[in-house]
């Protein structure tokens, strides 16, 4: 009987602090913002037709984004990483290396795509093979 008298007051205590309305916040869970998404589809195509075992023997270029052994280097310099030109063919750490160039250009996907290409007038051809897949 104690138990049912102090839960009683226990519940009518509380009436002030449960709240009936519908203010409720739902936070929905949302994919992540990916704005690089489509150029890395397209420079994918460009580069190797979305093969992550590709490899390009004349100027050894390595993975999905065929990256170079001095563009490794320079990221390793500027990151402080690792890496080797067999970690390239895991998607992951290529995309890691794309993304830290890209992100130090900014959002034009056009300049992204043209610098990740080299530099010079082969870039435009570049670009518009790139811009068929955005």
């Amino acid at each position: 009987m104690k138990r049912m008298i102090l839960l009683f007051i226990l519940l009518l205590s509380c009436n002030g602090v449960y709240n009936s309305t519908n203010d409720v916040i739902y936070i929905a869970r949302t994919e992540p913002i990916r704005p690089y998404k489509q150029l890395i589809y397209g420079i994918g195509m460009v580069e190797g037709e979305l093969d992550t075992l590709a490899y390009n023997r004349l100027e050894q270029a390595t993975g999905y984004f065929q990256i170079r052994p001095i563009r490794l280097n320079d990221y390793n310099k500027r990151t402080g990483k690792h890496y080797k030109m067999k970690d390239l063919y895991d998607y992951n750490i290529s995309e890691e290396i794309f993304l830290y160039y890209a992100t130090c250009i900014g959002f034009d996907l056009e300049t992204i795509a043209k610098n990740w290409n080299g530099s010079g007038p082969k870039t435009i051809t570049y670009w518009k093979k790139v811009k068929q897949y955005l």
